[in-house]
């Protein structure tokens, strides 16, 4: 039914309109979409990640439905409720509540995906009865897009737990001999320099396809989306966001850095050298302001290499980069203005 849907509207129109940038990542994402298959969008953080996945979101139709929590169709029954009940009540989902979104976390329960028993209905209808059972956010998802963020921050037990049903679009819950028809398209997120990952099982990504992303193509594209995303409080020159952000992307070069600044980085100097003028009782930023927000904004967004961080600081290092940037751009010594 999705893919029927994606097949239609991506014929239409370019529907991933909500990031600059990355066609190719969107080439990618549209073309697994219109085969209904799972996928792991990997990429850097600020990058847009989240952003694609959510534009998703806002292409999927609604949806008519049961109102017994595993989103049975009505014609499709799946729960023992929808499937013993004669006469069932059915609500319309709007198509960005078909978007269900998990935030990957080491404390991430199996129960917070699957379901969970309810004390009081245990109480009511016995423990193991499958009407003492709170579907989880898989159910949720179904006829619909599971949307996980930072999938590699969950442990290895919950990867086991999508097994079945990203494969066989089936799932079964421990202490119940009954098996859930499941369909939903997953989407996952990924960022590879984050050290503080789960270790992803070979038997797990087998079962999606992989779209890369990476920092903004060019310059231009990375002007347009800090215009779009940042606050604007005051004038900020052309000339001035320029060498802000050829700053930025240098540092991403640079071989001794292990961990980039991200275009959360580049929001942050435009937002923040605007405070510093209009904190300064100025009309327009000038390069002062862009100098006092650097460290503030991007000392704890860079890493170092083993190699160098036993030998300076970040700020040591951000400092020594800016000052041999401004020799190469002497127009940047003016200040605002240019």
């Amino acid at each position: 039914m999705l893919t029927q849907h994606f097949n239609k509207i991506f014929l239409e129109q370019d529907p991933l309109t909500d990031i600059s940038g990355q066609e190719q990542a969107k080439t990618q994402i549209n073309s697994a979409l219109l085969v209904a298959r799972h996928i792991i969008i990997v990429g850097p953080p600020g990058v847009g990640k989240t952003t694609l996945a959510k534009n998703i979101a806002k292409l999927l139709p609604s949806l008519k439905v049961n109102t017994c929590g595993y989103n049975c169709l009505p014609q499709n029954p799946i729960c023992p409720e929808c499937l013993t009940k004669k006469s069932k009540k059915t609500k319309t989902i709007p198509g960005e509540k078909r978007f269900v979104r998990i935030q990957g976390s080491p404390d991430l329960t199996a129960e917070d995906l699957l379901g969970d028993i309810d004390p009081i209905k245990a109480i009511k209808f016995g423990a193991m009865s499958l009407q003492a059972f709170t579907p989880g956010k898989i159910f949720k998802a179904n006829n619909g897009v599971l949307f996980f963020d930072e999938l590699n921050r969950c442990p290895e037990k919950l990867q086991n737990a999508f097994l079945q049903v990203l494969e066989e679009k089936k799932l079964t819950i421990a202490g119940y001999d009954v098996d859930f028809d499941i369909d939903f398209i997953f989407i996952g997120t990924m960022n590879p320099e984050d050290t503080s990952t789960e270790p992803m099982s070979d038997v797990f990504i087998d079962r999606f396809d992989m779209v890369y992303m990476s920092y903004p193509e060019n310059i231009e594209i990375e002007k347009k989306i800090v215009k779009q995303k940042g606050k604007k409080i005051l004038e900020f020159p052309e000339d001035l966001l320029d060498l802000s952000l050829t700053f930025i992307r240098d540092l991403r070069k640079d071989e001794n850095i292990e961990k980039k600044p991200s275009v959360r980085a580049s929001l942050g100097i435009y937002e923040r050298a605007q405070a510093n003028a209009y904190l300064a009782r100025r009309k327009v930023v000038n390069f002062d302001d862009i100098r006092d927000a650097l460290l503030s904004v991007l000392s704890h967004r860079i890493r170092l290499k083993p190699s160098v961080k036993y030998l300076t600081t970040p700020e040591e290092f951000l400092q020594q980069s800016f000052s041999r940037f401004m020799e190469r751009h002497p127009i940047a010594k003016k200040g605002g203005g240019l």
